[in-house]
Order: structure tokens, then sequence, then C-alpha cells
């Protein structure tokens, strides 16, 4: 019998993911499909950050959460809920927000209101047709879109939501300069459209000349990084071409709050002081409304309540605003590893992390460019997700494919990949 060649024998099977220390998808759309929610408590991932994006999915992911329940972090194991809600407004769909202060006169008062909008797209919207020529084509585009919505509507809405969900993250906010608005649905593709699919995306339309100005999009993402920041929430970013506006925006608002180094005595001197000036101003602001005695005695139940459940002192600042997202994911990270330095300089008071998936990072013509990136990141920064609009079994593969290959990657062995890639998730969901 002829000797067997190298090439003839049947590839070694690869070892076997170790679920059951928990994978976490960072980032997923599973409310996109909504027949394949029925799937989500069949899956082998521990939990899914279900990201919410436009009008039409904000409550569906709430819908989901409530019926599935909510991911606890409760001694380093999951309650019988597997859903992370997410709630934000994302870059492909600001047009549709209006960022006008409610004082800030509209361009004409007594216009109608199917005049209002024509002005708002007007604003916000880049490729318009130039001057002096026949503006009724942008016109009758303008007539197809939504009525903007409020900034002030949208932000009283996800912060109902948010509150409703203590570790809700927002998400999915960003900058996008690449995309351009879909055209309007033809009738032919209205009777061909799959009924499964939850409204509101492009879903392979062709692609209109228009598309959102960056000064509008950085004012929502603005707004909704505030939100975050007051409700000590973390938030999943999306950026194309726009890592540096990103940036740009972020640097704004930690701007007099950079870290700086500090001794264990200084930090919780600082915890301290940040505890006290809120209790202070929680106390001014009562006491006009309810009575200084009442308020005094509010402060002092609630200072007990602190003591009671034994928290360390600089814990105790976390319960607080802030003026910036206290953790931050730039998801599907593609930029290079040059830019996401800045990011991770000492005195960033974000703990920023970056997050991988097969079908936007690694299936690329040239994924060279993310695995430099991957590299030049600390253990602790590392998060991995599906990026999928669809739950089940296609979404277990595609974790179960990054997480090999960034284990690969950074030459972890599976179990330990898995281990600090759990503890890097709930690291940034709960700090």
């Amino acid at each position: 019998m002829p000797e067997t060649s190298i090439e003839n024998e049947a590839p070694k099977e690869q070892p076997r993911l170790p679920w059951e220390i928990g994978v976490f998808d960072a980032h997923c759309h599973p409310t996109d499909t909504m027949t394949s929610i029925s799937d989500i408590p069949h899956m082998q991932a521990m939990a899914l950050t279900i990201m919410s994006t436009r009008g039409e999915d904000q409550e569906l992911v709430d819908e989901v959460a409530q019926r599935l329940g909510d991911y606890q972090n409760i001694a380093d194991k999951g309650s019988n809920g597997k859903i992370v809600p997410c709630f934000g407004w994302h870059p492909w769909f600001a047009h549709q927000i209006s960022v006008l202060n409610d004082d800030t006169p509209t361009p004409d008062e007594e216009a109608t209101e199917a005049a209002r909008k024509i002005q708002h797209y007007q604003r916000v919207l880049t490729g318009l047709t130039e001057s002096g020529r026949d503006e009724s084509n942008d016109n009758a585009f303008f007539e197809t879109l939504p009525t903007p919505k409020p900034l002030s509507t949208l932000l009283a809405e996800t912060r109902k939501r948010l509150l409703a969900h203590p570790n809700a993250l927002v998400g999915e906010i960003g900058l996008d300069r690449a995309f351009r608005l879909p055209m309007p649905w033809q009738e032919e593709e209205l009777e061909v459209r799959n009924a499964e699919l939850t409204p509101g995306s492009r879903e392979g339309r062709s692609l209109s000349p228009y598309k959102v100005a960056i000064a509008h999009q950085k004012a929502l993402l603005k707004a909704q990084l505030q939100l975050a920041g007051q409700l000590r929430r973390a938030v999943s970013v999306h950026s194309v071409q726009a890592h540096g506006a990103v940036f740009d925006v972020l640097q704004e608002l930690w701007k007099g709050h950079e870290r700086t180094k500090e001794t264990k005595r200084q930090r919780k001197a600082r915890a301290r002081d940040e505890r006290d000036e809120f209790l202070a101003n929680e106390d001014d602001h009562k006491e006009k409304e309810e009575g200084k005695g009442k308020e005094q005695h509010k402060a002092h139940g609630q200072q007990q309540k602190i003591e009671s459940r034994g928290e360390k002192e600089e814990g105790d600042a976390t319960k607080f605003p802030l003026p910036y997202p206290p953790r931050i994911c730039m998801h599907s990270y593609s930029g290079t590893a040059e830019a996401l330095k800045q990011f991770l300089l000492p005195k960033v008071p974000s703990d920023v992390y970056f997050s991988f998936s097969t079908a936007i990072n690694f299936t690329g013509p040239s994924p060279e460019k993310v695995l430099a990136a991957l590299q030049a990141l600390p253990d602790d920064r590392i998060l991995v997700e599906s990026d999928l609009h669809c739950a089940g079994e296609q979404m277990d593969g595609l974790l179960e494919e990054v997480v090999r290959t960034v284990c690969r990657e950074r030459g972890w062995s599976l179990e330990d990949g898995t281990r600090k890639l759990a503890e890097n998730w709930k690291r940034f969901v709960f700090g």
C-alpha cells in the first residue's frame, strides 16, 4: 500500500470553542429581522448587545429586552436574560433629526409644515442641485423623506428608555462621510421586498447623490454623547472615513477633564469632592421646591445608603453625571494602528475599546491594516461582534469565527482569549 502524503491527510480538527466561559456580541442588529428573535434563547452566545439605529427599531429593541430579559452582571454570571439594549440614532438617519434649538427661529416662521420640511433638508443635506438650476428634483426627493423629529424629542425618548434599562448603552451613533441616502422605493421594488425585514434601512436600493452634512452629524453625535455622560452609559460608535472627526467631537467633551496621574489618596479625595458637589447641587435644587429640612433629611439618607452598601469612596463618583461617556466602543474598527493611538493616550478620560467583526474587518481585499490595528491594541481594549441583522446559528457562527481570528492573531489560546474578551465586554458594558 502506498504511503499517504501530508497533503492527503485529513485536516486536524480545531479545538472546541469554550462557549461556557462566555462569548459576548458587542454589536448586532437582530431586530432588523424580528422573525429571528425567537432563536436568541437557544444561541450559544452568552449575551447580545443589540443596537437601535432609527425610528423604526427603537421600540423593537426595548420590546425584545423586556421579553427576553436584560443581561445582569451578577457575580460574573448572567441572569436568564441575554440582552443588553442600546438606544441611539445612527448617522445614516441623521437627516431625520432637526438639531435647531427650540428658541432658534426657523427661516420662515409663516411657512407651511411642508415648506419647513424642505428648508430643513436644504440645510442638512449636501449634493443638492447647483444654484441657478432647476431645484424641483431636490424638492421632489425631499417630499419622500419623513418630517424631521426635534432633537429635544429624541433625547427625551432616549433618556426614558435608558432609565428603564439601567445597563442599557447609547448606540449606534457616530459619523459617516461615505454614506449616501437611498433613492425612494419604486413600486416594482416594493412588490418583491422581503416583508420579514424591519422597514427603514437601505435594503439594496440604489443610492442618491445626497449626503448628510458632517456638521449636522456632529451636532447629533455630540448631543447623544452628552446624554450618555449624564447617565454614565457606555456608547457604541460608528465611524466611516471619520475617525479624526469623531475624535474631535470627543476631545471637545473631554477638554478640561483630562486624566492626570493620581495616587490612591488623590482618587479618593476627588471622588469624595465630586460626590459632595453633586449632593450639594441636589440640595440647592430640591430646597427651592420642597424645603430645606426635607432635603437635608434626604441627603443624609442617601449618604447612609452609600455607607450601608460598603461602596469604596472612589466608586461613589460613578453614580454622578459626566460631560462625556465613561466608556466608548469604536465598532468594527477600520482605522489604522497609528490613528487608534490618540484614543489610548493616558490623558483620555474615557476608556476606549475597539471591536472587530468578520464581515467588516476580515473579509475585505486588504485586511492587513485591520490586523496591524489589532496587534497594536492592549489586551484589555479588544471586543468582538457579529454586526449581523439576524439572530441564531449564523450569528453564533460569525462570533466563533471572529473569536478564533482574534485569538490566533494575538497568540492567545482559545480558553485564555475567550476569557479575556468576556472580561473586556463586561468592563465595557458595566464599568
